[in-house]
């Protein structure tokens, strides 16, 4: 008996609540004297390093990793609105990276670390931790592959022909038929990022994080009679 092919793709597509919020801030002074600005920045990258160290200190931290760099040093001349070229001025740069688990305790501590002359947040990335994202990018690549088998399925009923049966799954584009994997990839994660205002004399700054998407594509070939 002859077999007709059915070839299709299965998605699917999974919105998660973040779980863990990246801040990434930096501190910069300038100056006419190139001291002067290099005292000045390390005086507010200590402070803000010491907010850090203890939100991260203890079992129930609500940082989980930070990182800072070396402070750099660099000097410019700048140019007027008339074109003239001013004297040298001194710059100086500390930035860091401060991963949130708590963001309750993200919105307090960016009203307060903002406060630091100096300081410039911005923004935030959203992310899952590294155990849910794999759980999560098996439950997607698991039901895209169940979303063809119900496709070809109907395919299938509508043309008369018995159960579909799976010959071969591929990441998109690698069945051989032309498709592209750079026009339909595989595995994609979404996430917003979002910036944070200055800190001011308004109401406490609360965060809302988009949902993080995780979507996954497949490429399926069956074969009914």
């Amino acid at each position: 008996m002859n077999e007709t092919v059915i070839t299709v793709q299965g998605t699917y597509s999974h919105y998660q609540p973040a779980e863990r919020a990246t801040v990434s801030l930096s501190v910069h002074h300038e100056s006419e004297q190139r001291q002067s600005a290099f005292t000045a920045t390390v005086a507010a990258a200590d402070a803000v390093r010491a907010q850090i160290t203890a939100l991260h200190e203890g079992v129930a931290g609500h940082v989980t990793w930070w990182s800072s760099d070396q402070v750099q040093v660099w000097s410019a001349k700048p140019w007027n609105n008339d074109g003239k070229q001013l004297p040298l001025v001194h710059h100086s740069r500390v930035t860091f990276r401060v991963k949130f688990k708590d963001f309750d305790a993200l919105a307090q501590w960016s009203e307060s670390v903002a406060a630091v002359n100096g300081v410039a947040i911005s923004g935030v990335v959203w992310a899952l931790t590294d155990a849910r994202k794999k759980e999560l990018i098996d439950e997607v690549r698991t039901r895209a592959v169940q979303d063809a088998v119900a496709k070809a399925s109907v395919y299938g009923a509508s043309l008369g022909l018995g159960p579909v049966r799976a010959i071969a799954v591929a990441d998109p584009g690698m069945l051989g038929d032309g498709g592209s994997s750079e026009s339909a990839p595989q595995l994609m994660t979404y996430a917003r990022s979002a910036s944070i205002p200055d800190a001011g004399s308004g109401p406490a700054l609360s965060f809302k994080p988009e949902d993080i998407e995780m979507s996954a594509t497949v490429d399926v070939r069956f074969v009914a009679s």
